[in-house]
């Protein structure tokens, strides 16, 4: 026994050290509870921001739902990867990511193919919208020209200045540029019949300068494909002069007839009856400046000119317009017969008729006349 006081713990009644230890502990597992909702709290919040930020790291790319709005001129650019297509893209405000974009082209198998080219696409595009549009070469936005068979320089280089944005002056100065417009050596610096009749695309690059020699270009394509320089050989010719002739069936010959003026011409090249005199009205319009297809007048067969073929035999120095494809292939395979003459007899249709003989010649001469008499003013 002891004065001191019994503390109620140290001395509990019977049963009593149970109880007075469960109230010792229960702010214990409190403090467990607590620190277990704590951890589950921050697990929680730590789970979603690394969901989140996994999403954003590897989920879905941002990507517009299209259709898109307004009207932007997209170009593709020579050597353009999808990558650079789609950056592009981006930066224009057409797709809404890069890797959404690169992603659409990755599933169209034809985005390896995409041409090079302007393309007319919209703003806030879906990526897979915008590739679509880039992979089919029927949405080029084209700029091109035509040059039809037949003209002269002078006339090409005022078709050009109307559809280019470039002036005439340029053109003409171009041209005087010989070596650069790449004319082969025979051509003696004269791009006349060189600048081939074709339809071209003026790119954003284009200068006057590329789209002259492209045009060469083209002509020397052409020239190939007729085996020009050994066709001449053959022929007993030179390059030079089948372009010359090739040039004059281009002004006198329509479709399936020129063969046979190429066929005339050689004749009466080398023919004893004509003294090698072609007596083609379209080297004397050349000669005076006549506008093409124009009826030289007595005055203008009696023009002391080169290209004067009633007064001078042989050929004339150069080409006088453009030949064609089939006015070139038609020079170098002319076709068989004895024709000295062609007359169309109806310039409606280009009805020609071929003949041998000079009285032949007159009666189709007349058959002209008649149709000219019968037609209407201003037909011949």
């Amino acid at each position: 026994m002891t004065d001191a006081p019994q503390e109620y713990d140290d001395y509990p009644a019977e049963g009593g050290r149970r109880r007075a230890q469960r109230r010792r502990s229960l702010p214990g597992c409190l403090a467990v509870v607590v620190a277990l909702a704590v951890v589950l709290v921050l697990a929680y919040v730590g789970v979603t921001r690394g969901v989140a930020w996994v999403s954003d790291q590897f989920g879905e790319p941002d990507d517009y739902a299209g259709p898109g709005t307004g009207k932007v001129s997209f170009e593709v650019n020579e050597g353009d990867s999808a990558a650079a297509i789609c950056r592009n893209l981006k930066n224009d405000a057409v797709v809404a990511s890069v890797d959404a974009c690169i992603e659409a082209a990755r599933a169209n198998p034809e985005s390896t193919a995409i041409q090079v080219g302007s393309y007319e696409v919209k703003k806030e595009m879906a990526s897979a919208d915008a590739i679509a549009i880039l992979v089919d070469p029927a949405n080029l936005v084209k700029n091109t020209v035509t040059i039809p068979e037949g003209l002269r320089v002078e006339d090409m280089v005022d078709v050009l200045a109307e559809n280019t944005d470039f002036s005439k002056r340029e053109y003409e100065k171009a041209l005087e540029n010989t070596k650069a417009l790449g004319l082969p050596a025979y051509a003696n610096g004269n791009p006349e019949g060189y600048l081939f009749p074709s339809t071209y695309e003026i790119g954003p690059e284009s200068t006057p300068e590329t789209i002259l020699a492209g045009m060469v270009d083209r002509w020397e394509r052409a020239a190939k494909d007729a085996d020009l320089e050994a066709k001449a050989e053959e022929l007993g010719y030179t390059p030079a002069e089948l372009m010359t002739i090739a040039s004059l069936v281009e002004a006198e010959g329509r479709g399936d007839d020129m063969p046979k003026v190429a066929r005339v011409i050689y004749n009466r090249l080398t023919g004893d009856e004509t003294n090698g005199l072609l007596q083609i009205d379209a080297t004397v319009n050349y000669a005076a400046d006549n506008e093409l297809g124009a009826v030289p007048t007595e005055a203008d067969l009696e023009l002391d000119s080169p290209y004067n073929t009633y007064q001078n035999p042989g050929l004339p120095p150069t080409p006088i317009e453009a030949p064609g494809d089939a006015a070139i292939q038609a020079a170098t395979n002319p076709a068989n017969g004895d024709w000295y003459y062609y007359v169309t007899v109806n310039l409606a249709t280009g009805e020609t008729k071929f003949a041998e003989t000079y009285d032949e010649f007159l009666e189709y001469k007349q058959e002209l006349q008649d149709y000219c008499e019968n037609e209407s003013e201003g037909a011949c």
